[in-house]
């Protein structure tokens, strides 16, 4: 018999990232260069931690001095003296701070004026020492964290720059961040410059993740500010996994000199359509920086972070977390609590196998069937890039794509017909056993653990209740419903074209009662059969492109 061809073609905007994590950085010290740091640290670490604590002393100072009885408490632009005293003495104070850790900054392109672009976006972010650019622009005002004002010494500090507050006790914290970025940028030069990195979250610069639309709302220019830091020793990438904040800073400091590239482009003054839609905005300003910097960009944000946080949680890989959530949020309209949920069913049936991964021994375990034709082409379905596995991005999309979309009330209610052979409103085990037996073509199949498990009130039978509860809980049986009627339905279109292709079968009035059993899968007979719905076939089989 001729392979049947999957009905689902794969689509190129649901393929895996070019980068699968750009959230990691394993990269560890050579015993060449540990040693080297060890020897250069003795004398460099302690005569640049002494440096470092004066120079932060004088900018607290400075600091005080300007926002000293200032009213408003970052509600009202410092002015006059107090702007220009934090533009020129922490800007100051600043660039010498990097030159004491040892940073060799080079700068190219030239920097927008407030009129020009009130907003600077910059990326890739990737360390705290990002903050270079803040010397060099001026210190424009940032968007920090409320709980980052109350630090001692760093806090009078940062509310010298006037930053944008996100409280994340907040609910509306992302709503007011935006308008309070929006109101800064229109304000023609009443508040100094913002300074935004629209990533999100810290990255290994190997791509460009999405960008969010805070900087892109205002609808004024912005200009794009690249970062490179092109060293043959990277002590200044600071992941999700990877090194710890202390254990840079002090690589860092160990260090003869670290370079640092800061890049401004041209001015993106948005079009009309860009204005309207800061989404399209944000994607043009992105590619326009990824190409400069010659990187790939995905669809990764800061969702996958606590996605993968959570996979490490569940005892799974941590990149078993990332599913590029802003084009499955978007495209399969799913919510990041939802997706946190089948990451839970995804851990239960991962468990058993290594590599966070589900093979087909763990796929039949969880369905608590064996592995017959009709669970490995729905395995098949799952497995959209064919390597015998499937990840976590693979089965949310599965779940929404394949199975979500088959678990429809006419169809749990079919299959509820289907299985009630004697039309008596509830299903036996024997008649649970018998279509599963005849779908998978196991005719000594026990499925006595399965329907007890979906027997709620063990009463020995199945009501459509109970039926339909575990049907909405686990989808998955939906789409290995369907598939097993399209298997039925093919083989009995095969089965035809033998008729047609057959002299002797022309002339026999009944072909189909000749077949032996043994080499078709059982049908089962009773007011729903397969074959008579060939017209229908759209309605009991999910045939959504994804």
């Amino acid at each position: 018999m001729a392979q049947r061809v999957l009905p689902l073609p794969r689509q190129q905007s649901f393929c895996p990232p070019t980068v699968p994590n750009p959230f990691v950085h394993p990269g560890r010290l050579s015993a060449g260069d540990k040693l080297r740091t060890v020897l250069q640290g003795i004398i460099l670490l302690p005569l640049r931690a002494i440096c470092i604590a004066f120079i932060v002393l004088l900018a607290w100072l400075f600091a005080s001095i300007a926002t000293f009885r200032h009213p408003g408490k970052g509600s009202v632009p410092l002015k006059g003296w107090r702007r220009r005293m934090i533009q020129t003495t922490l800007s100051c104070l600043t660039r010498t701070l990097f030159f004491v850790m040892g940073f060799q900054v080079k700068v190219k392109g030239k920097i927008a004026s407030l009129l020009e672009a009130p907003i600077f976006v910059a990326a890739p972010h990737s360390s705290f020492f990002d903050a270079i650019i803040s010397a060099l622009t001026g210190m424009p005002s940032v968007v920090s964290r409320a709980e980052n004002l109350s630090t001692p010494v760093f806090g009078t500090i940062l509310s010298s720059l006037q930053p944008v507050s996100v409280s994340r006790q907040d609910p509306d914290s992302r709503k007011n961040t935006v308008t309070e970025i929006t109101k800064r940028a229109l304000s023609r030069g009443q508040w100094p410059q913002i300074l935004i990195f629209p990533e999100g979250t810290c990255t290994n610069r190997s791509c460009l993740i999405t960008f969010k639309q805070g900087a892109f709302v205002p609808r004024v220019p912005v200009q794009p500010v690249l970062l490179r830091y092109p060293n043959k020793l990277d002590t200044v990438t600071w992941t999700w996994q990877g090194y710890s904040l202390k254990e840079l800073c002090v690589m860092t400091l160990c260090q003869l000199f670290t370079r640092v590239e800061v890049e401004f482009l041209p001015v993106h003054v948005p079009t009309e359509e860009e204005k309207n839609d800061p989404i399209l905005f944000a994607n043009r300003v992105r590619q326009t920086m990824a190409t400069a910097l010659n990187v790939p960009v995905t669809d990764h944000t800061f969702e996958d972070c606590r996605l993968m946080i959570s996979a490490g949680q569940l005892t799974l890989p941590m990149e078993a977390g990332l599913v590029e959530f802003t084009k499955i949020s978007k495209k399969l309209n799913l919510k990041w609590s939802h997706v946190r949920e089948q990451l839970d069913t995804f851990a239960a049936i991962a468990s058993a196998s290594k590599g966070g991964r589900i093979g087909i021994e763990e796929f039949a375990e969880y369905l608590k069937l064996p592995i017959s034709d009709v669970l490995k082409e729905l395995f098949l379905l799952f497995d959209r890039n064919g390597d015998g596995t499937i990840d976590f991005r693979e089965y949310v999309i599965g779940l929404s794509i394949l199975c979500n979309p088959a678990n429809t009330e006419e169809t749990i209610r079919m299959a509820f017909k289907l299985f009630d052979m004697d039309e008596d409103g509830t299903i036996t085990e024997d008649e649970f056993a018998c279509i599963i037996q005849s779908a998978l073509g196991v005719p000594e199949l026990d499925v006595s653990m399965l329907f007890k498990e979906i027997d709620a009130d063990e009463t020995g039978k199945l009501s459509y209740d109970e039926f339909k509860d575990f049907a909405l809980k686990h989808p998955e049986y939906a789409k290995l419903f369907t598939t097993y009627l399209e298997l039925q339905r093919y083989q009995l279109d095969m089965l035809e074209e033998d008729d047609i292709e057959s002299p002797e079968v022309k002339r026999s009035p009944v072909r189909k009662t000749t077949v032996p059993a043994s080499e078709t899968t059982p049908i089962a007979r009773n007011k729903v059969c397969p074959e008579s719905n060939e017209e229908d076939n759209s309605s009991t089989s999910d045939k959504k492109d994804d």
